[in-house]
């Protein structure tokens, strides 16, 4: 999975440096670093809902949720900020690799 963090003039002004700083650390903590790949990326057009996240996962989405916009490859979460990251993390993208949990 690719993750893509916008880093565009509106996103930037937005915090994204601080979004792509928590990810690293979330990457780190959920033991994903090998599962997925985090880029800086510019633009997503979608300047007004940022800072926007696009998830690559190479294959349509089902389901559309909350603060979330459907596309070809995956989909793109919007708001993400310093404070809500392992929110989205944890509840939208962490599940999508259908890791084991240990007992």
């Amino acid at each position: 999975m690719i993750i893509k963090i916008c880093t565009g003039s509106s996103c930037h002004l937005n915090g994204s440096y601080d979004v792509i700083q928590e990810f690293k650390s979330l990457l780190k903590k959920y033991d994903v670093e090998d599962l997925i790949e985090l880029k800086a990326s510019f633009c997503f057009n979608e300047c007004i809902n940022g800072v926007n996240v696009k998830c690559e996962t190479g294959s349509m989405m089902n389901e559309e949720m909350p603060n979330m916009t459907l596309c070809d490859d995956g989909f793109l979460l919007h708001h993400a900020t310093k404070e809500n990251a392992e929110e989205l993390f944890a509840k939208q993208i962490y599940p999508l690799l259908n890791l084991k949990k240990n007992a």
